[in-house]
């Protein structure tokens, strides 16, 4: 049995608390691996560690920095097909998924160059007579992720890349359920030329994240998963003083008006509502179709779609679909969900829940499942499933379709499609989500824009990657000077004002 290591100082560590949690291999359900789990002691060591080597990291020019990340970029296309094949053997997501999830991180890294650019601050000659003004974008310190199972490259890459090259040192809390991409990450950026100790990987539970939250040294901390988690991270890390930024769940409604390409709208309905088996907060999980008629011809469209999907392990090559989900609790619940789904009345039109893989009987396989007649009323509409079941909720109007996704808890994602080019502007001006797609089912931003949610999906008043990072990992400190050039008029006893 394989034990993993935590990654402190520049060197793997085994853990000293005694408590480790299982890594499952959820193709098989069994167990492949031991992961670790930190308490506070092995935090703190991590952090004393953080605190002493981050200054000089921080003395070190943006540009050298962001050298740092070429390098990482160069790195992660040579192991492209090893942290593919780690990831999918913990996940269980296909290989090319699993290197979509890696890539979409990379992309992050490579905005990150852009460092010496977005790290620029402002100035002001001759604000007053013989005074100039200017400001300085510095670094916080130590700072912490804490990121969950279902993207362990890509959302560690989107926090801590940001936070290393603005001058940061980054403490990484991922996923117990897949960690080993994580640990592979930290190696990398040593191996491109960051110092010991600025990039270390804490694994852990609870424990670990409390004292995380607690620990008067770490300023800043990152979180993704969902939202009650979300909410606590977020008012404890608030009222221990630090800067936090919060993701919680998501509900991501699609809107089909009728003249929209109902071929084109059924294949986005299936990848983005059954990829990576649903476990993704961008997930399509509802549609809504604006008419009887339109849902009937999306239905009609639909079924063989997703009864033709194609589930299996990750190594029965890149033709399978989608893999199982993470766990058997995760398995149980969403069979769990669709059952409550039939039994308060909705339409099951495509069952999976009689779905079995041959030779992987105990692997965590979930059939895709496809719901019609859904009404907002129902806890397959109202709860996030994150499993491989979408649900069809009809409109009569438009005004019914985008109250339903505007009135929703939650507001990561939407998406509508049409042909019609006032109806997608009236969309995208009034829905209350953060991330809206055009005849674009997950409209996930690339890195030079910034990825967030509204309500209840996040917590903070910035987002992640893109300009808003470079906000969120520096402090702007504004300096006035005045050096004497003849002026000497004595002192000032009253606050200066402009004439």
């Amino acid at each position: 049995m394989q034990e993993l290591t935590h990654y402190i100082g520049g060197a793997h560590v085994k853990g000293t608390s005694g408590r480790f949690a299982d890594v499952m291999n959820p193709a098989t359900g069994e167990v492949q691996a031991k992961v670790p789990l930190a308490g506070a002691d092995e935090l703190a060591k991590a952090v004393s560690i953080a605190q002493e080597v981050q200054p000089a990291w921080a003395a070190v020019n943006p540009q050298r920095r962001a050298r740092v990340m070429m390098a990482f970029v160069q790195l992660l296309h040579r192991d492209m097909d090893k942290l593919a094949e780690a990831l999918s053997r913990e996940h269980g997501k296909t290989l090319p998924d699993a290197k979509g999830d890696v890539i979409r991180g990379l992309e992050v890294v490579e905005y990150c160059i852009a460092a010496p650019q977005m790290l620029k601050g402002e100035y002001t000659d001759s604000a007053g007579p013989g005074i100039d003004m200017y400001s300085m974008k510095q670094p916080l310190g130590v700072t912490a992720g804490i990121t969950p199972f279902n993207f362990p490259a890509m959302i560690p890459m989107w926090m801590f890349a940001p936070a290393i090259v603005c001058g940061n040192a980054f403490i990484l809390k991922p996923s117990e359920r897949d960690p080993s991409v994580p640990l592979m990450l930290a190696e990398l950026m040593e191996e491109a030329g960051l110092p010991k100790g600025i990039l270390q990987v804490v694994n852990g539970d609870k424990e670990a994240v409390d004292a995380i939250l607690d620990h008067d040294v770490i300023q800043s901390i990152g979180f993704v998963g969902s939202t009650p988690i979300a909410e606590y991270i977020y008012g404890r890390g608030c009222a221990n003083g630090k800067r936090v930024q919060c993701f919680g769940g998501a509900k991501n409604h699609m809107i089909i008006m009728p003249d929209a390409d109902m071929d084109q709208a059924a294949d986005a309905l299936v990848g983005a509502g059954y990829g990576a088996a649903g476990e993704r907060c961008m997930a399509i999980s509802v549609a809504v179709p604006v008419g009887d008629e339109t849902a009937d011809r999306l239905i009609e469209k639909l079924v063989p779609r997703v009864e033709a999907l194609k589930v299996g392990p990750y190594t029965s090559g890149n033709d399978v679909d989608y893999g199982p989900v993470v766990t058997a609790a995760a398995k149980a619940n969403i069979e769990r969900l669709v059952q409550t789904g039939i039994d308060q009345g909705a339409k099951l039109v495509v069952d999976g829940r009689d779905f079995k893989l041959q030779g992987y009987e105990d692997g965590f396989f979930v059939g895709a499942h496809l719901f019609d007649h859904v009404k907002p009323d129902m806890d397959i509409y109202t709860t996030e499933i994150f499993g491989p079941v979408l649900s069809t909720v009809r409109a009569q109007s438009y005004e019914e379709a985008l109250g339903l996704a505007m009135h929703h808890e939650y507001g990561n994602g939407t998406a509508i499609f049409t042909r019609d080019g006032d109806t997608a502007r009236d969309f995208a001006n009034r829905i209350n989500i953060g991330m809206v797609g055009v005849n674009v089912p997950i409209p996930v931003p690339l890195a030079y824009h910034t990825f967030g949610g509204w309500k209840k999906s996040m917590f903070g008043d910035l987002n992640q990657h893109g300009p808003d990072a470079f906000k969120f990992y520096t402090r702007t400190k504004t300096i006035t000077s005045r050096w004497p050039s003849g002026i000497k008029e004595g002192g000032e006893f009253s606050i200066p004002v402009m004439e």
